[in-house]
């Protein structure tokens, strides 16, 4: 894929993201305080429930999150339908990339909850289990795509610095570097579930999902978000900030190795197919990622503290372009693996492997003749090369 074009597809995505979010309301943020004449209920200031109420999060998310559902679903159910049915000889990269699409996947059956949120007016009707059911998807997507991402820009490089290192080694490796990225997360996950995530609100009449933080003394906050406070410092820290340091330094490494091989022409291709993946890669992780946690760091920093003006607003639209990665991952698959295209090609087609593998060595035993722009068999018999 021409990461140009690339580039010229995500920039206006990613602005008018910016510029709708920017119009969220500022003020004190999403922070709730116990109705004094009704524990039962949270009460929110006029800044805050105009934000519940505008067209950004119940129109704009709703419509956003739709496009995630509608192009994320059956592309990464293809992808895994590809890389575990069709792609017969394993590698990492096909590894990582197969845990990726299962990790995107997991994500996007839940998002029809989260729109059907948004389109209610942020109205949760499901119950605190689901919400943090929801919630610790979502966190757990995001994070697990970052080490995913991390994994296969490591390996891009191990490829291009160690082309004859042993196959059947690097996947025992890559199946237990998988596993043990999903216990992490799994463990990681579980402070989500410790705490409410729900809060009833006075005015307007509606449930919030992991949307208000209820503060029962504001004079002193951080004891009332002290458990996500925490959490979501350490992610932002660690599970996001080292990941990204380890992705630019495979990046630096990996033009270094090219550069080193710059005099073999054999090696061009494969050197072009892992320089447009490195860089691929690169901008869908700053343009997903980067944003979101930044704002996640600055917004608990500043509520933990009381401060009235969080950027609660910006942070959750953030959020919102964070979950594109979802239905981005699957074209990054396409558009970079020849074999994969292949695949998917051949699997619309409703061809089989047998079938598959019959017409390649059929092909393969001819010859295209220019003239004719046709294969010509071995006997001088000429057929289409149409499918």
């Amino acid at each position: 894929m021409d990461f140009t074009r690339l580039s010229w597809l995500l920039l206006p995505l990613f602005v008018c993201c910016f510029s709708v979010s920017s119009g969220i309301p500022k003020g004190r943020g999403f922070i709730g305080i116990i109705d004094p004449e009704n524990s039962d209920q949270v009460v929110v200031d006029h800044k805050t429930a105009a934000t519940l109420k505008s067209n950004v999060t119940t129109v704009f998310f709703p419509i956003i999150y739709i496009i995630i559902f509608v192009i994320g679903l059956p592309a990464n159910g293809m992808a895994i339908w590809v890389f575990l049915f069709r792609t017969k000889k394993k590698h990492p990269s096909s590894i990582y990339m197969a845990n990726l699409a299962l990790a995107d996947l997991l994500f996007v059956i839940w998002i029809p909850l989260k729109i059907d949120y948004h389109i209610k007016g942020n109205d949760w009707v499901y119950g605190e289990p689901l919400c943090k059911v929801l919630v610790s998807f979502f966190y757990g997507n995001m994070y697990c795509s970052v080490l995913f991402i991390t994994c296969l820009s490591v390996q891009r490089y191990w490829v291009v610095a160690y082309p004859l290192s042993h196959r059947s080694k690097n996947n025992k490796l890559a199946i237990c570097v998988c596993v043990a990225i999903w216990a992490f997360i799994w463990l990681t996950s579980t402070p989500l579930y410790l705490y409410n995530h729900t809060a009833k609100l006075k005015d307007p009449n509606i449930t919030t999902c992991h949307d208000v933080n209820i503060i029962h003394d504001p004079e002193n906050p951080f004891p009332s978000i002290q458990l996500p406070y925490y959490y979501f410092i350490f992610m932002g820290m660690v599970v996001f900030l080292v990941p990204c340091i380890i992705i630019i330094v495979a990046y630096v490494l990996l033009l270094k190795a090219l550069g080193n091989s710059m005099e073999e022409s054999s090696a061009s291709k494969n050197r072009h197919r892992a320089v447009v993946l490195i860089v691929t890669v690169l901008v869908t992780f700053l343009v997903c990622f980067v944003p979101s946690n930044i704002m996640l760091i600055a917004h608990y920093s500043l509520l933990k503290d009381g401060e009235i003006n969080n950027g609660y607003g910006f942070y959750i639209s953030t959020l919102c372009i964070a979950g594109l990665n979802s239905c981005l991952d699957p074209f990054i698959y396409y558009f970079v693996s020849e074999d994969f295209r292949n695949h998917v090609k051949n699997t619309l087609l409703c061809r089989s492997s047998r079938t598959v593998e019959r017409m390649r060595v059929s092909f393969s035993s001819m010859q295209y003749s220019r003239k004719s722009k046709a294969y010509v068999s071995e006997s001088g018999n000429t057929q289409s090369s149409s499918c």
